[in-house]
């Protein structure tokens, strides 16, 4: 039974992120058959926004050097697929696949960007603004991740208007939708707020704002329930809690999709999800991994079974 809570939104998108963010720090790599398969059945459990995979040169993320391949094997797909693109190469190779929205990555530190992207927070995102705005002359939507919110491995805390700098930057040089991560999971609720009031102090529409939280502490879901208060309606998250971050070492893996689920359903807010279709999608992807599901959701489910 749910029982909703005032100030929360009647519906939320739940931004799927696995088969590129679970998926690209995997050892092992993936079969592209195994990664499409993936893919449909989570399109069948009802998720319509699903991160399908990042055009970026094999060597910086070999998991992933499949992209054409798998956007082939899928074809026409309804619903929002973006794929990252870091540099103008990258669309390129995207729009050859017809690919209709694109994502960049940039960091809110200096030292997680020169460790990413070999450059400066301003260096990466001078070389992202010509990419953002060409692909907007395409038509295309663009989303700007920004990474390292709340803390930094080397830095430490992060200054919530060193955050807000660039989240603005990203939505004034054409991006539609800005992700807030907290990349290594160290963020809690008070901070949340805070970064979202700044950015809507700021003139960042709550309506383009996005949530990435990892779960290192515990605090994905509170973090997720704040931002939901706050206006925002769009959530990241990875089927099966898939990923991690391979430059912050104390990073454990994304907020578990069914985690999400089973709390905005829990609240009475719609997400057109069948939560016990994509709990056996997560198992089956661990299942395909070797190893059990991340997700709490996923493993109390299947012990009921």
């Amino acid at each position: 039974m749910s029982t909703s809570l005032p100030g929360l939104p009647s519906r939320v998108e739940v931004y799927e992120v696995g088969p590129r963010d679970g998926l690209q720090n995997e050892s092992t790599v993936v079969p592209v058959e195994v990664k499409a398969e993936f893919v449909r059945r989570l399109l069948g459990a009802g998720l319509t926004t699903v991160e399908l995979t990042s055009f970026v040169p094999a060597r910086w993320v070999p998991q992933l050097a499949d992209a054409e391949e798998l956007l082939r094997r899928l074809g026409e797909l309804p619903g929002r697929h973006p794929v990252l693109v870091p540099t103008d190469r990258g669309l390129d190779r995207a729009l050859a696949c017809g690919v209709r929205e694109v994502a960049v990555f940039a960091s809110a530190t200096e030292t997680f960007a020169q460790r990413n992207l070999n450059r400066s927070v301003a260096a990466s995102l001078d070389m992202f603004a010509p990419v953002v705005a060409r692909a907007r002359r395409e038509g295309l939507a663009v989303r700007g991740y920004v990474s390292m919110c709340f803390g930094d491995p080397w830095e430490g805390a992060v200054p919530l208007d060193q955050v807000a700098d660039v989240a603005v930057r990203m939505h004034e040089m054409g991006c539609t939708e800005v992700s807030l991560g907290d990349t290594i999971g160290v963020g809690t609720p008070g901070q949340v707020r805070a970064l979202v009031d700044q950015l809507t102090a700021r003139g960042l529409p709550v309506d383009d704002l996005a949530v990435h939280f990892h779960d290192t502490y515990g605090q994905a879901l509170a973090n997720t329930l704040v931002a939901l208060q706050c206006g925002v309606t769009t959530v990241d998250a990875s089927a099966g809690g898939l990923g991690g971050c391979p430059y912050a070492g104390s990073a454990t893996g994304n907020l578990a999709t069914e985690d999400l689920v089973w709390q905005l359903h829990g609240l009475g807010i719609d997400t057109g999800i069948d939560l016990a279709a994509l709990v056996r999608t997560s198992a089956w992807m661990a299942g395909q991994l070797g190893r059990p599901s991340a997700s709490r959701t996923v493993l109390a489910l299947l012990e009921e079974q």
